[in-house]
Formats: structure tokens, sequence, C-alpha cells
């Protein structure tokens, strides 16, 4: 399969259960290796590297599965996204971000809701000022109106770095994102403009159970 993301923008990956998501991101982080193949990241193969290598390049992973650290405060979880000293200044940055999490610094990110939990996530992923950021079902598990909230942070990040996508929202993904691809079965059955794809009656039948 070939996926190519651009430098500023979002795309999408969509599919069913088992179609094969959530492998891709956690490949492209390199927490699994690639049967065969090659991955590409700002001109030169990255595929051979570790998964510490590939963050300090620049390449921001938030997995589905809870990312955080509950017994330590949200500021601490914060400062474990700092790779280096410098980025303990994106902090800011990341609070002005999502402002709720500054009024939660001293709390223990066990006691968040789910949807500052997932605000924590993708906040600690920012902190090191990643050039591509991997979000793997960000709005799984929250409630409506935070949705939106992420839905429209993201929307910004997209014009600031490269984003790729995967959500079960599908309306949400198709808007944030300029691009789709929808997988089946470990590959890529559909693409094109995010547009295009919402439109096109193939895009059910791949989504079905």
């Amino acid at each position: 399969m070939r996926i190519t993301v651009p430098r500023q923008g979002a795309v999408a990956v969509l599919g069913r259960n088992g179609a094969g998501k959530s492998t891709l991101l956690k490949t492209l982080a390199g927490e699994l290796r690639p049967m065969a193949g090659s991955i590409i990241f700002d001109g030169s193969e990255a595929g051979g590297e570790s998964t510490e290598q590939r963050a300090r390049r620049g390449i921001g992973f938030v997995p589905q599965e809870d990312a955080i650290f509950g017994k330590l405060t949200v500021r601490e979880n914060l400062l474990l996204g700092a790779t280096y000293q410098r980025d303990r200044y994106g902090i800011d940055e990341v609070l002005d971000f999502f402002p709720k999490l500054a009024q939660r610094l001293g709390q223990t990110a066990a006691t968040l809701s789910g949807g500052e939990r997932k605000m924590l996530a993708i906040s600690r992923a920012l902190v090191a000022r990643p050039r591509m950021l991997m979000l793997d079902e960000p709005t799984e598990g929250v409630w409506i109106g935070v949705i939106e909230e992420i839905a429209e942070r993201l929307a910004v990040l997209a014009q600031r770095m490269s984003v790729v996508l995967v959500e079960q929202h599908v309306d949400l993904a198709l808007r944030v994102a300029r691009y789709a691809y929808v997988m089946d079965r470990g590959s890529v059955a559909l693409e094109g403009p995010a547009s295009q794809v919402g439109d096109d009656p193939r895009l059910l039948r791949y989504l079905a159970p």
C-alpha cells in the first residue's frame, strides 16, 4: 500500500474494525516493523529507525489506548512529552491550545474526564513539536460537545503540520482532512479528496461491519 501525507494538511484513514488502520499507524510510529516496503519521512528512509529516533525526527503519535499516566499530574504528563529542554517552552503554547488543561495542571490525570484525558494525550505529543502528528481514534469515548472541540483543534493543527487521522466519526474525519484513504483487509481500497470519498457510494460498503 502507498500513502502520501502532505507537509501541511490532514489525511484521514478510514475503514471498518480490523481493516489495519491502527497497525498502519503503529508501523509508521516504529512500534511494529513493516514486513516489506519503505517508510520515507522528510526525504529519507525511516523504516529502520526506532520509535525514539522517529519521535526525535518529528513523528508524533497519539495511540488509541490510554496514553497518559493516571498517577501523575497534568503538568508532569506534559513534561514527559518534552524530548529536549527546549521543548518545555512548548507547554505554554499547548495550554493556550487546550485552555481547560491550564486549570488542571496540579490535578492527577486519573481524575480527568474522558475528553480531558484525550486533550492531555494530544497535548503531550504536541509539546515535542512534531512535524507530523498521527492520531488513532482521538474522539473515542468522548462526549459530543468535546468531540467538536477536538475537531476544531485538529483543523487548526492541520494548517501548521502534517496530520494523519484515524477516526470512527467519518463525517468529522472528512471535514478535517483534505484527502482520505479507506482501508480494507490491510490495503487501500478507496482514496481521493475527502469530499469525493464522502460522496462515493462504495464508502459504506468498506465501513460496514
